[in-house]
C-alpha cells in the first residue's frame, strides 16, 4: 500500500483540481445558451418576414384601392396675354411744395387754416396787423394829391406864358423854364403814384394767401407772434397732392427697354404698391426721365404722375413700383408655385392620366404676378402640380384634390383617360 501511495496522491490531487461533473455541466450550459440564441434569432427573422409580407400585401391593396397615393393639387397651363412689368423702389413727392412766408414784418393776428387741411390757390391762410401799412398808404396818397395840384397849377401858368409869348409880352426863356417845371411836377406825380401802388402792395401782403392748391402741414408760427420777411422757417408748408409724383429708379440694364417704349410715344402705366407689395395705392403714368445714370448705384431715375384722388399717397412715402413696358400675346403660363429647381435644372411635375406624375424640364420667360411664362416644355392645358410636391418622384402615384377641400380621388376612365 505504501508503494502505491504516491500515485494515489497524484490522482486525488488531479481529481480535486478538475472534477469531471463540473466540466460536463459547463459544456452543457454553453450548448444550451447557443441553442437559445439561435432560436430567438430564427423566431425574430420569421416574425420580420411575416410583417414585411403583410406590409407588402397592405401596400399593394392600398395602391389598388388608391389609398396609398400622394394627394396633390394641380393647375392647368394656360395660354393668355401677359403684361411685362419692371419693378423698382420709389418715393412719393409732392408735385409742388411751397413754404409759405410773410413778405412784410408785423404781428400775426389771425391763422385762417386748419392743420392738414386741403386748401385752394388764393385761399386766405393768415393775417398780419395792417394798421401801420394803412397809415403809410394814406401818407403817399396825400403826397400824390399835393403834387398833382402843383402840376395842375404849373400847367395853367404854362398856358398863360404861351399866350403872352404869342403876344410878344414875355420872353421865350421864361416860357421854357415853365415847361421844364411842368415836366418836373409830372415826374414827381409819377413817383407819388408808384409810392401809392407800393403802399397798397405792402398792405395786401398783410393777408397771406395760398400760392398753390394742396395740403397744408402743421403750422410753424402761432397767432400773436411777431413775424418777419427774413424768417427762414415760414408759416406753413403746402404740398400739392392731387396730382402727386412718384420718383423711382431702375437698373441701367433695363433702361433701353423703357426708353424704346417711351420715345415711341407709348403711355407707360406705373403702379404704386405699399411696403409689403400687396396693396395697390394708385395707378399713374411715366412723365419724365432723368438725364444721367447714378454712378454709385448704376440706376436711372424716373418720374411718374398719379391723380391720387383718394389721397392714398403721401409725400415722402416709400412705395414699390411696377411699370408695364410691354405685353406678350398668347403665351403659355403656369403658376409659379409649380416651378422646382434641382440637379437637372428647372422642372415641374406634370400629371399623366390623372394617376401619376412625370418630371418635365422647362424653360421659363418673364414672371407676371404669381404666374410664370413657359417658353418650352409645357403645352396649354397640361396639369402641373402646385401643392404636395415634397413627396413626389418620377412616376409617383397621385390623387388629385381641390385646394381647401377633402382629398377624394376622382373617378378615372382608363380607356379614354378622361375623368
Amino acid at each position: 500500500m505504501l508503494a502505491h501511495l504516491p500515485n494515489y496522491r497524484m490522482t486525488k490531487q488531479h481529481n480535486q483540481q478538475f472534477p469531471a461533473p463540473i466540466k460536463r455541466s459547463r459544456r452543457w450550459s454553453l450548448w444550451i445558451g447557443v441553442c437559445l440564441v439561435l432560436g430567438a434569432i430564427a423566431y425574430q427573422s420569421q416574425d420580420y418576414l411575416q410583417q414585411n409580407d403583410q406590409n407588402g400585401r397592405a401596400e399593394h391593396e392600398n395602391n389598388k384601392s388608391g389609398k396609398g397615393r400622394v394627394a396633390v393639387v394641380a393647375k392647368p397651363a394656360q395660354r393668355e396675354d401677359v403684361p411685362i412689368f419692371l419693378s423698382g423702389l420709389g418715393t412719393v413727392t409732392g408735385l409742388r411744395t411751397v413754404t409759405v412766408k410773410s413778405r412784410v414784418d408785423g404781428e400775426l393776428i389771425r391763422v385762417a387754416f386748419q392743420e392738414g387741411q386741403i386748401v385752394q390757390a388764393g385761399q386766405l391762410l393768415a393775417e398780419i396787423d395792417a394798421r401801420a401799412f394803412e397809415v403809410q398808404l394814406k401818407q403817399t396818397e396825400g403826397q400824390l394829391l399835393r403834387d398833382e395840384a402843383l402840376l395842375k397849377n404849373a400847367h395853367i401858368d404854362l398856358e398863360r406864358y404861351r399866350t403872352l409869348l404869342n403876344q410878344d409880352s414875355i420872353s421865350a426863356q421864361q416860357t421854357a423854364t415853365q415847361e421844364a417845371l411842368v415836366k418836373q411836377y409830372q415826374g414827381t406825380v409819377a413817383i407819388d403814384r408808384a409810392q401809392v401802388d407800393n403802399a397798397k402792395l405792402q398792405l395786401s401782403y398783410t393777408k397771406i394767401i395760398a400760392p398753390i392748391s394742396g395740403r397744408v402741414g402743421l403750422r410753424l408760427v402761432d397767432q400773436g407772434n411777431m413775424i418777419k420777411a427774413s424768417d427762414t422757417n415760414g408759416l406753413v408748408v403746402i404740398t400739392q397732392v392731387q396730382p402727386i409724383s412718384v420718383l423711382f429708379t431702375l437698373p441701367e440694364d433695363q433702361i433701353q427697354q423703357v426708353m424704346q417704349a417711351f420715345h415711341a410715344g407709348k403711355k407707360l402705366i406705373v403702379e404704386a404698391y405699399d411696403r409689403s407689395g400687396k396693396v395697390q395705392l394708385g395707378q399713374g403714368s411715366l412723365v419724365a426721365v432723368d438725364n444721367q445714370i447714378d454712378l454709385n448705384t448704376g440706376t436711372l431715375k424716373f418720374k411718374s404722375q398719379f391723380d391720387n384722388r383718394d389721397a392714398a399717397l403721401f409725400a415722402n412715402q416709400f412705395v414699390n413700383v411696377r411699370m408695364q413696358v410691354d405685353k406678350l400675346k398668347a403665351v403659355v403660363t403656369i403658376p409659379s408655385a409649380a416651378i422646382q429647381h434641382g440637379s437637372i435644372g428647372t422642372y415641374v411635375y406634370v400629371v399623366q392620366n390623372q394617376e401619376q406624375v412625370t418630371v418635365r424640364p422647362v424653360q421659363l420667360g418673364s414672371v407676371s404676378g404669381d404666374r410664370s411664362i413657359v417658353t418650352q416644355g409645357i403645352q396649354s392645358g397640361e396639369l402641373v402640380v402646385v401643392d404636395g410636391v415634397d413627396k413626389l418622384r418620377e412616376g409617383a402615384a397621385i390623387k388629385l384634390i381641390e385646394r381647401n377641400a377633402e382629398a377624394i380621388p376622382k373617378p378615372v376612365n382608363r380607356q379614354t383617360n378622361q375623368p
